[in-house]
């Protein structure tokens, strides 16, 4: 099969699998999908699936570089790496954090972009928690505090509550 029948046939797989899952996908230029996946710990996360020349790129962005505990934040994230199906966590020049894979095109089934979704939204929502308070602990704490004093709501902090300072009993 030439590049552009192994890139239709990729194309075509992508189409069909998104279609069967029922996820909102947007196709913003040709043979590139923008699909939206739910998530409970991160509740939305976006998956780029790029079909090239040879081979399905995925990128996924998962968070923001950290604010702090940078060494640690990241070797747990690469921690993660080994023992991840078709992807790994990658940082950009400033910092953020993705999840990238790529396959070859001949690869491309509805079946394996169906794994492969599954894999980032798995990757993403069990990992999300986890990278926040390795990063940004002082700030989830700043911003409990300043929730609790104003009385506002707390429902997407609670996972983090073991990160709130104990309030002062006197």
């Amino acid at each position: 099969m030439g590049t552009d029948g192994a890139r239709g046939a990729a194309v075509a797989a992508i189409t069909a699998a998104v279609t069967e899952s029922g996820l909102e996908a947007e196709c913003p230029r040709e043979g590139s999908f923008l699909v939206t996946l739910p998530g409970r710990a991160k509740l939305k996360t976006l998956v780029w699936l790029e079909t090239g020349p040879h081979s399905l790129t995925l990128t996924s962005f998962f968070c923001r570089q950290p604010d702090e505990n940078h060494a640690d934040f990241y070797l747990w994230l690469m921690r993660k790496n080994s023992d991840m199906y078709g992807m790994a966590f990658a940082a950009d020049e400033a910092g953020d954090v993705y999840l990238r894979g790529r396959i070859p095109l001949e690869g491309v089934t509805p079946d394996e972009v169906d794994r492969l979704l599954g894999c980032v939204l798995t990757y993403s929502d069990e990992n999300f928690n986890g990278a926040l308070e390795r990063g940004f602990a002082s700030a989830i704490r700043r911003e409990w505090k300043w929730r609790a004093e104003r009385g506002h709501d707390m429902r997407n902090l609670r996972a983090f509550a073991h990160l709130a300072e104990p309030a002062d009993d006197l």
